[in-house]
């Protein structure tokens, strides 16, 4: 019996009015999604940002570097929605603009830490042997470093060329993240591999005589993704946390770039006496990663077999 005939009596076997897209995880998630409040949350809110993020001009005409000093610290209500910090910048244009460089560096750098740890964790799980040793031993020593102390030291190492421009600081970050945060995505899949690598329609089709590379793309990769998926929506709100953090520490994101950390390091002098500045961008913060980490959750629900 070839392969394809092995497909063909698996689909007849399927009841009437079935079909194979409708027992496929991909149909069963969406409709627990679909069902899940908490999806529609997060969704809504992570829309919000990412429009916010593209057409900024959608939210506030107002240029977001036009200082007014006469009006420095001025409460809200007071000309601006949410008044103005020490330089005399409008906060909320500042607010609205600061999704751009945050997105940009949370979904730049989960795609980055997905694709090289994916595709290492895969070789890893499926050839096993000298290959799987060397880049688990690599990965330790990556993985052993702190997250923030490591993107630290190696954004100080760079050269200056990478604050000439908003992009190329923005860029900067991304590969600090990246570098240190690919053995964590690696491992995640190397284990998920591991345990789809033994089941019966993987031996199936290599018994059928099919290449490794349609073995791992068309039955190991389908059916390891799941936990991967979830680890990188839920990272993705971390890695924007961590941008902010670096930059708050001044060493992330640099002037003339707009970012929710350089805003939230710049109010800390009125913290007593102006709070106003201090809590919108750090309010949207908190929004952004929220709203990822809800859906990071809520896709991780979907997903777990127990609960269909």
């Amino acid at each position: 019996m070839t392969e394809q005939a092995i497909v063909e009596v698996s689909v007849s076997d399927l009841p009437e009015g079935a079909s194979e897209d409708s027992r496929s995880l991909a149909s069963d998630a969406w409709r627990a999604l679909r069902s899940n409040p908490i999806f529609w949350v997060s969704a809504v809110i992570i829309t919000v940002f990412v429009v916010m993020a593209i057409w900024p001009s959608l939210f506030t005409n107002t240029d977001p570097r036009e200082a007014i000093l006469a009006e420095s610290r001025s409460r809200p209500g007071d000309g601006t929605w949410f008044g103005r910090d020490i330089q005399g910048y409008d906060i909320y244009a500042r607010c609205i603009y600061g999704a751009r460089a945050s997105i940009m560096v949370g979904v730049l750098t989960t795609m980055f830490t997905v694709l090289l740890g994916g595709l290492i964790g895969v070789m890893s799980g499926y050839l096993g042997g000298a290959w799987d040793a060397t880049m688990s031993r690599i990965g330790d020593i990556f993985f052993a470093i702190p997250l923030l102390l490591g993107a630290i030291i190696f954004l100080v190492s760079l050269p200056d060329f990478f604050n000439s421009n908003a992009f190329l600081s923005g860029l900067k970050v991304v590969i600090a993240l990246a570098v240190l945060g690919w053995p964590s995505m690696a491992r995640l899949m190397r284990s998920s591999v591991i345990q789809v690598k033994p089941n019966d329609y993987v031996q199936a089709a290599r018994a059928l005589g099919a290449s490794p590379s349609r073995i791992v793309r068309s039955h190991i990769l389908p059916n390891s993704l799941a936990p991967l998926i979830v680890v990188a929506t839920i990272s993705l709100g971390g890695y924007i946390a961590v941008e902010a953090t670096l930059s708050f520490l001044g060493i992330g994101l640099q002037a003339p770039a707009i970012s929710w950390g350089i805003d939230i390091s710049a109010a800390i002098v009125g913290l007593r006496t102006t709070p106003h500045m201090l809590f919108f961008p750090s309010l949207f913060l908190s929004l952004a990663v929220l709203g990822f980490i809800l859906l990071g959750d809520a896709v991780r629900d979907a997903l777990d077999p127990k609960n269909r």
